[in-house]
């Protein structure tokens, strides 16, 4: 059995029918937007405001998520710089049916604050 992380998730949806290619297979990009949308709002938490994904570094798809799976988004910021900051991201399967979670890939997100114009400003200035 996996150990999923200790905190709550950011987000947890079910994966659907539209999600998935001819084969039935989910697609990574619907994967991979679920990450970028957790990673975002713990990044716009710490920031108090707008921001922006400016990379995404070392996904590797651990297991596949059928249709009908609940994914798990967990999220924890790791390191802040003057603009920016970096998110650990994980998503989790779970049969809907079963009580066991397997991770099925992780990255590292960074995300810059922005202000109403896109231009970057400090984590600690208002938008």
């Amino acid at each position: 059995m996996s150990l999923r992380p200790a905190s709550e998730p950011v987000i947890r949806v079910t994966a659907m029918p539209a999600d998935a290619n001819a084969n039935g297979d989910i697609f990574g990009g619907w994967l991979m937007s679920l990450m970028d949308m957790g990673a975002g709002l713990v990044a716009a938490q710490r920031a108090r405001g707008r921001v922006a994904t400016v990379a995404m570094d070392g996904m590797q798809f651990l297991r596949p998520v059928e249709i009908g799976d609940e994914v798990s988004v967990y999220g924890r910021l790791t390191k802040t710089g003057r603009t920016s900051m970096t998110i650990a991201i994980e998503a989790w399967r779970r049969d809907r049916f079963e009580d066991e979670a397997v991770k099925v890939t992780a990255a590292v997100f960074t995300f810059v604050a922005i202000d109403d114009t896109g231009r970057p400003r400090a984590l600690g200035e208002e938008n």
